[in-house]
């Protein structure tokens, strides 16, 4: 990756993607945002914006576009898609290559880095697990809560310096960063939160953070979802500590009314990530001999409630 002005492509121009690359154009990075229903409002406003707890950032006249072949080659692709999309991935990625191209994904839930080794090599891999609280509010028009953090790792491979070159690239755009020599376990860290918040917030009949924090029974059903998670996260190796549990429900607490994103897709009537966030950790669990009957019966109400929406 050219290290000095990376030409980033951000495929995937929602909540997480807009988000980022508003903060690397904001730096004065070569961002070029791949759009699709957004691209004529964008167009028409002349802008990008991302509305912080205490500032904003504008991005004027951003580089948007409608085609990857439009943006054609780059340094570093930015992949912040719903998993749902990744059927997509060789469509919508394979132009944007050349040799020594990195893909970072941003995506939630488990098989996207097997997914894309698969398709572009292992050796372009690189994740990026985000701890943030931001909802896109119209158009270009991105609202956040709370900018968190963001843990990096390569895929199967431990900290390497282009991987620190990438986090020096978010940290010079004011991102909280880390990095990890095991990208596998940030992805089981994060389920820890996605698979109760975003599950129960769905199943529970499309209520908020809050609200699941309000009810004792639902506060305890979180609980119980995450100690599952953590001891299937066990199976493989990854130690994570009980006390994580009570972090993560302190750190929640503060959001307020917040919508994780299925349930923002859920009511939207848009396919949920149910595979990637509930179906693949639950069948890895399963194979690992991780006792999960918790997800297990989240993963099928899901299922049954997502069909229903479509």
């Amino acid at each position: 990756m050219n290290s000095v002005n990376p030409k980033i492509a951000i495929v995937g121009s929602g909540a997480i993607g807009s988000y980022y690359g508003c903060r690397l154009a904001n730096t004065g990075a070569d961002v070029r945002f791949l759009l699709r229903s957004d691209l004529d409002a964008v167009r028409s406003s002349g802008r990008m914006r991302v509305q912080l707890p205490q500032s904003e950032i504008v991005v004027a006249a951003p580089q948007v576009y409608g085609t990857p072949e439009e943006i054609g080659p780059c340094d570093l692709v930015i992949i912040a898609l719903k998993t749902t999309a990744n059927g997509v991935f060789d469509k919508l990625i394979r132009p944007l290559l050349k040799e020594g191209t990195l893909l970072l994904t941003l995506q939630n839930g488990l098989g996207s880095d097997e997914q894309l080794a698969e398709l572009f090599g292992a050796e372009r891999v690189l994740g990026g697990l985000c701890f943030i609280c931001v909802n896109r509010t119209a158009p270009g028009e991105i609202l956040c809560i709370e900018p968190g953090a963001v843990a990096f790792g390569e895929f199967g491979r431990p900290i390497s310096e282009r991987l620190r070159a990438v986090v020096a690239l978010f940290e010079r755009a004011g991102v909280k960063c880390s990095a990890s020599d095991n990208l596998a376990e940030l992805r089981w860290k994060k389920l820890v939160w996605n698979v109760p918040f975003n599950g129960l917030a769905i199943a529970a009949g499309g209520i908020t953070t809050d609200k699941i924090l309000a009810s004792p029974e639902l506060e305890n059903q979180v609980r119980a979802l995450m100690a599952e998670v953590i001891e299937a996260a066990a199976k493989f190796g990854y130690v994570i500590p009980p006390a994580f549990i009570e972090k993560q429900i302190s750190s929640t607490r503060p959001m307020g009314p917040y919508r994780p994103s299925s349930l923002i897709d859920y009511l939207d009537g848009r396919e949920v990530e149910v595979e990637s966030i509930w179906g693949e950790p639950l069948r890895r669990a399963k194979k690992a001999g991780a006792a999960v009957p918790r997800l297990e019966m989240l993963y099928a109400l899901l299922k049954r409630l997502t069909m229903r929406s479509q």
